[in-house]
């Protein structure tokens, strides 16, 4: 079989990174590995593919700690809330993810 070790990483459409999150594992493994046998160029693969690791799992984090939010916003252009239970979810969100804002 020629190709298809890491299901054509390298060929992933826009936005299809974490879906293909184990494949990017086993591609960091695998650069590890030949950056470790000395293979030129694996050190730099093997950093900047850790980059995108770590990209993700913060992108990760941010939609969590936006969850509330985008939901308030979504309810209320559905018509499924007000603009007051909106504003009142803005309120407690601020509340706990901004310790300057009293």
């Amino acid at each position: 079989m020629s190709g298809g070790s890491y299901n054509y990483l390298a060929e992933h459409p826009p936005g299809d990174l974490e879906a293909r999150r184990g494949s990017i594992d086993a591609m960091r493994d695998r650069l590890a590995q030949l950056e470790s046998e000395g293979v030129p160029g694996a050190a730099r693969a093997h950093r900047l593919t850790r980059y995108v690791l770590i990209h993700l799992d913060l992108a990760e984090a941010r939609a969590q700690e936006l969850a509330d939010i985008w939901h308030a916003v979504e309810w209320r252009d559905s018509s499924d809330w007000g603009d007051d239970t909106m504003r009142e979810a803005f309120a407690d969100w601020l509340a706990k993810t901004d310790p300057t804002h009293a």
